[in-house]
């Protein structure tokens, strides 16, 4: 059987139950106070019990300890993935948008996702899929819902006298 791995001795288990007091992260007091009863001669699988893990995971945390000590225990979140589009290309694209298409230009009368997602890569030469075009337009403040396109042919006068008109009571 394989000897358990040893914690570092610079830290009591007096030492960590009292980080794990003042801590405002609850997943590292929860560790903090596994790795105290470690220390406290309790077996590993027990110690994983207090922590509300399995012993593997218990195992993992005292590698993180050992290396970078209490502040290892706090979860390093990741900034994620940098935007495609820079903030200058979101604003020239909502300016897009709130022009709206060139009937000549663009080929269409209103912009549907799938004739953004071709302009941004036209554009910007970045590839989105269509559902992921109507998630940016939200971000930059855009309904889904759009006005009826009207014709650019269209002859107000003839609109006019189209138009129904009821009687006078």
């Amino acid at each position: 059987m394989p000897a358990a791995l040893a914690l570092r001795s610079d830290y009591s288990a007096d030492d960590l139950r009292g980080l794990a007091q003042s801590s405002q992260d609850a997943h590292q007091v929860r560790c903090l106070l596994a790795l105290a009863a470690v220390m406290d001669g309790m077996n590993r699988g027990a110690a994983a019990r207090i922590g509300g893990m399995d012993r593997q995971t218990l195992r993992d945390w005292v590698l993180r300890f050992n290396k970078a000590g209490p502040d290892g225990l706090v979860d390093a979140w990741g900034e994620g993935p940098k935007p495609r589009l820079s903030p200058t290309q979101m604003a020239e694209l909502a300016m897009i948008v709130e022009k709206g298409p060139g009937r000549a230009l663009d080929g269409v009368v209103r912009w549907r996702r799938v004739d953004l997602k071709r302009v941004i890569a036209d554009r910007y030469g970045v590839s989105f899929h269509e559902r992921y075009v109507g998630t940016l337009l939200k971000r930059l403040g855009f309904s889904h819902i759009s006005a009826r396109p009207r014709h650019p042919a269209q002859d107000a006068e003839i609109v006019a006298a189209f138009k129904k008109i009821s009687r006078a009571r």
